[in-house]
């Protein structure tokens, strides 16, 4: 869609900022899966496919996980009737992530008109029409700061008031 505000050749990110919520959930979850004070012994063996494995893997690795601790933590959370994973994810846990995740689409937004800002500024004479470039871009810098700030204090609030420990 040429043109339309915000596609000045940037990707399209309905999708990455759910992914990005999915993917730390999965991290943190996995990576809770609770120690036991003597080693675990008992096996499963379980026959993949070359390209089942090479995709389990993968993603365990991508995530920083052993691979047979991700298939566990799947495994068990299956056998717990939660089709996420284990570990009292919640809805809150949800909207953290996304949080998170357009908290880091605002700091971007910040930077890149601080940038616009700063050439603007470093050049010798101004040109007509910079003073008001100037200030537009001053204007958006502090929207972005209170909508960073905004943003923080809601996912502080709402992982502060989400805690059931």
């Amino acid at each position: 869609m040429a043109g339309a505000p915000g596609s000045e050749g940037a990707p399209e990110t309905k999708t990455s900022a759910l992914r990005a919520a999915d993917e730390a959930a999965l991290h943190r979850v996995a990576s809770r899966r609770a120690r036991q004070k003597v080693q675990r012994t008992a096996r499963v063996d379980v026959r993949y496919s070359v390209e089942e494995k090479r995709e389990i893997t993968a993603e365990a690795r991508r995530l920083g996980l052993a691979g047979a601790h991700f298939v566990g933590a799947v495994l068990m959370a299956h056998l717990h009737g939660d089709h996420g994973l284990p570990g009292g994810r919640t809805p809150v846990d949800d909207l953290v992530d996304e949080l998170a995740a357009l908290r880091t689409q605002v700091a971007r937004i910040g930077t890149n008109v601080n940038q616009i800002a700063h050439r603007l500024n470093a050049g010798g004479d101004p040109r007509p029409g910079d003073g008001g470039l100037l200030a537009e871009a001053g204007r958006i810098l502090v929207l972005a700061r209170q909508a960073a700030t905004a943003i923080d204090a809601t996912a502080d609030m709402a992982a502060s008031t989400g805690r059931s420990d």
